[in-house]
């Protein structure tokens, strides 16, 4: 079994790259779709969230509004390191729940971990090795602007959250040029999958 990361930053297309790689046969472990399912209501960290950060997160349905949710915590790094302390350790516990799955299910599994924070939570330890997405910054501004229909301002505010996509980029065992078309990087990621198979790489 081979456990392997894949991070880069918002709007890299690390999520696109994830799709190729279950194509090519590897499973694939979403930390994003895990932070959804625990976000829910009775889910892991619902009710923490709420003690933190009061009842006016909620919607109608009483479920956790993640945009009023994030609209107070983009521009306070203390209340963002709380919901961070609250969420991660959730998502972590429902992350080691799937790969137990899969281990029972398939021994031999090459196993994608898609992992924004992967660097900056430290997690390189994990795994057998770490690929990153990677566009030029300005390039991942300008997708960001246009895919979240924000200012450049704003998504520079976004970016700026994360560790820059420079530095991802040198901390990689792998990585992955996302900043051309779709055939470039699936290519790439082929190439990737074979040699990973083959145990020419990770």
């Amino acid at each position: 079994m081979k456990l392997i990361g894949l991070t880069g930053s918002i709007a890299t297309g690390k999520s696109t790259v994830a799709k190729m790689f279950k194509e090519f046969g590897f499973y694939i472990i979403d930390a994003d779709e895990i932070a959804h399912f625990v976000y829910k209501k009775g889910e892991g960290a619902y009710f923490d969230i709420i003690n933190a950060f009061g009842e006016r997160i909620l919607n109608e349905s009483q479920e956790i509004d993640r945009r009023k949710l994030g609209s107070l915590v983009i521009n306070d790094k203390k209340k963002l390191s709380m919901l961070e302390s609250i969420v991660h350790p959730a998502v972590e516990h429902k992350r080691l729940e799937i790969l137990e799955k899969i281990k029972k299910r398939d021994p031999n599994a090459f196993i994608i971990h898609d992992i924004p924070l992967l660097f900056e939570k430290k997690l390189q330890p994990l795994f057998d090795c770490v690929i990153v997405v990677y566009v030029p910054p300005k390039m991942q501004v300008k997708r960001l602007m246009d895919r979240d229909n924000i200012t450049e301002k704003e998504a520079l505010k976004k970016v700026s959250l994360q560790l820059s996509i420079e530095e991802k980029k040198k901390l990689a065992d792998i990585v992955i040029d996302n900043s051309k078309n779709l055939m470039e990087t699936r290519n790439q990621v082929e190439n990737i999958a074979k040699r990973v198979k083959s145990g020419e790489l990770c």
